[in-house]
């Protein structure tokens, strides 16, 4: 998690043993011969990875935003281009994109680069795009109480650019909304206008 606290999945390397031995039998399983030169390390590999990729099970997303600071600023704040990488719970497949989040504060505020722990906590799990948008739009409402939340998200999923329908380069859109901006379209506009690239 580069420029962000580093989580491990220390399950994972309590189990080292048996994640190694299963990816080995999977290798066989596929026609591969585990034995050889490029694979012999690949089960360790993996399982190094796992530790990495699956650290969001090693902290409570909700705890993540931890200290707030009381402040009077009742405008919109806006941390954009925030990248992720998260594992599709139905192909396992990698997906990954920006996550832009937008709140207009009621007297409490994240520190900014809380919010990039935030998206890292939810995603690095076995997820789906849409679970990713609510929950990071959810914990905001109940760790700041803002008078409004908007986060979207894009991401280019695996799953369907090189298997299935095969469709590369193409990008999935999802939005949760709360408070303010369920009500305020200019609200609303201003943000998706200030996240345009």
């Amino acid at each position: 998690m580069s420029g962000v606290k580093d989580y491990v999945n220390l399950l994972v390397g309590e189990n080292r043993e048996q994640i190694e031995y299963h990816v080995g039998q999977i290798l066989k399983l596929i026609g591969e011969d585990p034995d050889r030169e490029g694979l012999i390390e690949t089960p360790a590999r993996v399982t190094r990875m796992y530790e990495e990729i699956f650290a969001g099970y090693a902290v409570d997303p909700k705890d993540v935003l931890g200290v707030t600071f009381d402040e009077n600023h009742e405008e919109l704040v806006i941390v954009k281009d925030i990248v992720y990488y998260s594992l599709c719970e139905h192909h396992m497949a990698p997906f990954f994109g920006k996550v832009h989040i937008g709140y207009v504060p009621s007297g409490k505020i994240a520190g900014l680069s809380k919010l990039a722990r935030l998206v890292e906590a939810v995603s690095r799990r076995l997820q789906v795009q849409e679970r990713i948008t609510s929950q990071i739009a959810n914990i905001i409402v109940d760790a700041l109480e803002p008078n409004g939340v908007m986060v979207v998200v894009e991401g280019e999923h695996l799953c369907m650019c090189s298997r299935g329908v095969k469709k590369p380069g193409s990008k999935t859109v999802t939005s949760a909304v709360r408070g303010t901006f369920q009500t305020d379209s200019a609200q609303r506009a201003e943000f998706l206008s200030l996240i345009k690239d």
